[in-house]
């Protein structure tokens, strides 16, 4: 249901009296901005499946490490693309119509901070718009090609995301969950907590195989140091 703001603009957002003086309502469907969400990532998702799994270029790759190259690919689509679309047009989302615009104020009906260009969520997207989305794209290329520093950038990577996700989080809970329809399914538990949780169980995981892959290396490293000569 619409509200009506102080200005009399109706908007779908909550708190059901924030103030959006330039908002128009969107022209596309849920299921329209929904379906090319998914289907983008899916075909990122599905493209780099089939890279990786080219016995010339990744035959060392095994299911799960074909999947983690699978999320960079796709956290490389969604960073550097949809987040920084928010990061460079923030100021002018609410009244624009081009697509990825009525994506984020379809998104907002889960989280208003994105209406109203609130601080934490432009800086934290504009961040991970720059670092996380080149770095997850380099991350997909280091598998790739089996740089020797691939395990880095996956920890580095997964740090920044688990970070931002967890400050995102407890932001939102600091105000009260005021900025979302608190329990409705679709926009707090699928797009706010759902969409979002994701960012917090996947970066775990890399992180603890991140670990326990360099300090097997280090480890490999370690047990193969020359012995020193003895001194005659």
């Amino acid at each position: 249901m619409d509200a009506t703001s102080a200005t009399g603009i109706l908007h779908p957002y909550w708190p059901r009296d924030l103030f959006i003086p330039t908002y128009v309502a969107n022209d596309r469907s849920m299921s329209e901005i929904l379906a090319f969400l998914f289907s983008v990532s899916g075909v990122f998702l599905f493209v780099t499946w089939l890279i990786t799994g080219r016995t010339a270029t990744t035959g060392r790759l095994g299911t799960w490490r074909r999947l983690a190259v699978c999320w960079f690919a796709v956290c490389g689509f969604i960073h550097g693309v949809i987040e920084a679309w928010f990061s460079l047009y923030y100021d002018i989302i609410p009244g624009d119509q081009s697509f990825l615009s009525q994506l984020w104020k379809e998104y907002s009906k889960g989280d208003s901070r994105y209406m109203i260009a609130d601080n934490f969520t432009v800086c934290m997207e504009t961040v991970t718009a720059l670092l996380w989305g080149p770095f997850s794209f380099w991350a997909v290329f280091a598998f790739l090609t089996n740089k020797p520093y691939r395990f880095v950038l996956q920890l580095i990577i997964s740090l920044g995301q688990l970070y931002g996700a967890v400050l995102y989080f407890f932001t939102e809970h600091r105000d009260g969950y005021a900025h979302s329809e608190l329990g409705h399914p679709v926009y707090f538990w699928f797009y706010f907590v759902f969409m979002n949780f994701l960012w917090i169980v996947i970066p775990l995981v890399l992180i603890v195989d991140a670990w326990r892959q360099m300090s097997a290396a280090q480890a490999h490293t370690d047990n193969t140091k020359p012995n020193k000569p003895k001194r005659k």
